[in-house]
């Protein structure tokens, strides 16, 4: 049986801030993530993501607990890790100005040691599913922002990486582009079941349509992890959309046991107004469905409202947050990535 492709255990990352003592940037984060998924890691600017990647592509060192890549630990055999990964950031600049689209993924074909045929149908391959194919004979210091994201996509998909790292990957791609770029994901992993994807992202629907499992972190420290659809379901409270015939008047919220919020909007084409309210576990629809009927006339229509993911996020890192106002697993304000 093949190992995990991506396994830690109570995982610690400390940085020292000058003038501020030690930084907690992970605080014990344990993750399995099983060959041929793709995993999504989200968190707010600050929460710990771009370390923990850091430290799984061998960039950063632990300085505490384990972690292993491909079945290898990321402090003792880094370099059987390389020769297994590929990282693509959003943003990032990389390789050098002077060459073509096609030279430099030629150049990244030869650096890990690909077949000369191989590495050219490869190529050919990924110049048109990026959609640089009209530019491969252009200079990479010619590119635009989102088509030099496009070549760091064709070159992390270049090596058929055993595990693939992407962070923040459609960051400069326009709808389009970013749209292609989740329908090869799909194709890409569907074609080799044991390839593994751990992606980042703060396109909370780009998560939602991609990943087979996310992780919710805040304050370097795991808060939630299971499928968006788990997840969405497991959520404390349930939202219903109530139409009325007006817009609702006086205290009607006080009315309605378990009411944990509510939003009133104009209804779409009429006089009436919506009402979006959160009901929690000892909260009554019929309780509800009855003060709107008082303060705003004929009920129009009822109808349950299914959570986002956005939704089960804020939510989950509103709940993690302590008296203080500190996130969990934080003892520091400083926001390290």
């Amino acid at each position: 049986m093949l190992p995990l492709a991506i396994e830690t255990h109570e995982l610690v990352r400390t940085f020292r801030a000058r003038g501020r003592g030690p930084v907690t940037a992970l605080a014990g984060v344990t993750l399995e993530v099983p060959r041929g998924e793709l995993f999504g890691l989200l968190g707010p600017n600050g929460a710990g993501k771009t370390t923990l990647i850091k430290i799984l592509v061998t960039l950063l060192l632990p300085s505490a607990g384990t972690a292993r890549v491909a079945g290898f630990d990321v402090a003792t055999e880094a370099h059987e890790i390389r020769r297994r990964i590929a990282m693509v950031s959003g943003g990032e600049t990389t390789g050098f100005g002077l060459l073509t689209v096609a030279e430099q993924l030629w150049m990244f074909a030869q650096f890990h040691g690909i077949p000369s045929r191989e590495a050219k149908r490869r190529i050919a391959d990924l110049v048109e599913i990026v959609g640089l194919g009209v530019q491969r004979s252009t200079r990479v210091s010619d590119l635009s922002t989102g088509m030099r994201q496009r070549l760091n996509l064709a070159r992390g998909f270049l090596t058929e990486p055993e595990v693939l790292f992407l962070d923040e990957p459609t960051v400069g791609l326009d709808v389009g582009a970013a749209r292609d770029l989740r329908r090869y994901v799909r194709r890409w992993t569907a074609e080799g079941p044991a390839r593994t994807i751990l992606l980042t992202t703060h396109y909370l629907k780009e998560a939602e349509e991609l990943c087979d499992r996310v992780a919710i972190i805040d304050g370097g420290a795991i808060l939630a992890s299971d499928s968006p659809d788990r997840l969405r379901r497991s959520s404390v409270g349930t939202r219903y959309a109530v139409g009325t015939e007006r817009v609702p008047a006086g205290p009607w919220r006080d009315q309605v046991p378990g009411l944990r919020w509510a939003e009133v909007g104009p209804e779409e084409g009429g006089t009436g107004a919506v009402v979006t309210a959160e009901l929690g576990a000892d909260g009554d629809i019929a309780a509800l469905v009855a003060a709107l009927a008082a303060a705003a006339g004929r009920i129009l229509s009822v109808a349950p409202v299914e959570r986002s993911l956005e939704d089960v996020f804020v939510e989950i890192l509103d709940r993690s947050v302590d008296p203080a106002g500190n996130p969990a697993g934080s003892s520091t304000e400083v926001d390290v990535r």
